[in-house]
């Protein structure tokens, strides 16, 4: 079919947002609606739907000292099940952006390239930016490769698609379930409100939206969320789990110095890999006052952020790719020490959190019969360890684990 030629115009100043979750309404929704777009959330979630477009405005309380309530309006709603809808929408918007998730990223891609198709005929000359609002390493590559089998070698994807990768650092917790309950579209969210997006992935101009950050190296901004942001997050929850089952709040465990004072090395360590690898991006003590503003927000004791969002979904976050094993795996291309980021690690299998009704995720009840298979089986399987080329990091890890448990280590053998 010969595309038509007509041109989008400036009418259709809006932004597709998958996902009406807390960060595509507490973040990517705020930051586009205050700049002056009308902001389409697409969700499976009828009821989050129903109540935007009944609506078209909801609340965002960022909680300090004093709480601020911010007030998102322009906004309307499509279920994800009207793809008929949601095509219309991607071929007339402004822009896209995606907050679903890894796991669900795959599956909105269908809609997402029907949607494309449409455009194109529409107009050809009017590419679409989508940014990929997700905590996940080389999302583009991800969205690139599903997109590209969808709409097949004739397409022209890359000139017509832009794929901007971002880097999130903004904290949500977890609503309580009886404000949840009251109002679906309320969400708490910590003041920092700063995106940062790959520079060089927009086909368009970037948008002139108040908080965007634009990067000209984003793989280091992406990095530094996952080996620092992420990684800190994560040995905050473990060892502060460990040493304080009874507590439930972040700021709780970060409390006590010896949690504090190990989360701190463990990001420090990881930052010094960092630093070698992107010397040109960021120096160590700017990554050591990023350290320090993270365990400040950290330590927002109205954020109210539990141990168990934090620490939840063990396979995940103990993947070949993600936070720790990412990590050690390049500290050893760089020969660089790594043991706190191992312990930290460690800690992980003593994860026992859990929700505010008592539950346990199934992904770690998952991880926690892997365990029950023994330590290497759970390696192999989550972490995606070699039981022959990995054999000195599967020691180092079961001598923490035994060191964790009180029980007598393993000794090394160089040979």
């Amino acid at each position: 079919m010969k595309p038509m030629s007509c041109r989008l115009t400036t009418i259709d100043r809006n932004i597709v947002v998958f996902g009406a979750g807390k960060i595509g309404r507490s973040f990517v929704g705020q930051l586009f609606s205050r700049a002056g777009y009308h902001v389409v959330f697409v969700d499976i979630d009828q009821r989050v739907i129903g109540e935007l477009n009944k609506r078209g405005k909801y609340q965002v309380v960022i909680k300090s000292e004093k709480d601020e309530v911010l007030e998102i309006s322009n906004v309307s709603g499509i279920l994800s099940t009207d793809t008929e809808a949601v095509v219309e929408a991607i071929a007339h918007c402004s822009l896209a952006a995606t907050c679903v998730g890894k796991n669900a990223l795959p599956k909105i891609l269908p809609v997402v390239a029907k949607g494309i198709e449409k455009r194109f005929l529409l107009s050809p000359h009017t590419p679409l930016d989508i940014i990929l609002a997700e905590n996940v390493r080389d999302a583009r590559t991800l969205v690139q490769n599903g997109l590209a089998a969808l709409l097949g070698k004739g397409f022209p994807l890359d000139p017509y698609v832009g794929l901007i990768e971002t880097s999130i650092g903004k904290m949500v917790p977890i609503m309580p379930k009886e404000i949840e309950e009251t109002d679906p579209l309320l969400v708490y969210a910590e003041a920092y409100n700063i995106l940062i997006v790959d520079k060089n992935g927009f086909k368009n101009p970037v948008p002139p939206v108040a908080g965007l950050a634009p990067k000209e190296n984003i793989k280091a901004w992406v990095d530094r969320k996952a080996f620092v942001h992420n990684l800190g997050h994560a040995t905050a929850a473990y060892f502060g789990h460990f040493k304080h089952p009874e507590l439930n709040y972040l700021y709780e465990v970060l409390d006590d110095p010896e949690v504090y004072g190990f989360t701190r090395e463990a990001m420090l360590q990881s930052s010094s890999v960092l630093q070698t690898l992107y010397s040109a991006d960021y120096s160590m003590a700017e990554l050591e006052e990023h350290i320090d503003d993270l365990l400040s927000r950290f330590q927002n004791r109205d954020l109210k952020d539990t141990v168990f969002r934090v620490g939840q979904d063990r396979p995940r976050k103990l993947g070949p790719d993600d936070r720790f094993v990412g990590m050690v795996r390049l500290a050893q291309k760089q020969r660089k020490p790594y043991d706190k980021i191992l312990q930290a690690m460690a800690y992980a299998f003593f994860f026992r959190a859990t929700d505010e009704t008592g539950n346990r995720p199934v992904p770690d009840i998952l991880f926690d019969r892997y365990l029950s298979r023994g330590l290497e089986f759970a390696l192999q399987e989550v972490c995606k360890f070699d039981r022959v080329k990995d054999r000195r990091l599967i020691l180092h890890l079961r001598n923490y684990y035994l060191m964790i448990s009180g029980l007598p280590e393993v000794k090394l053998n160089d040979q």
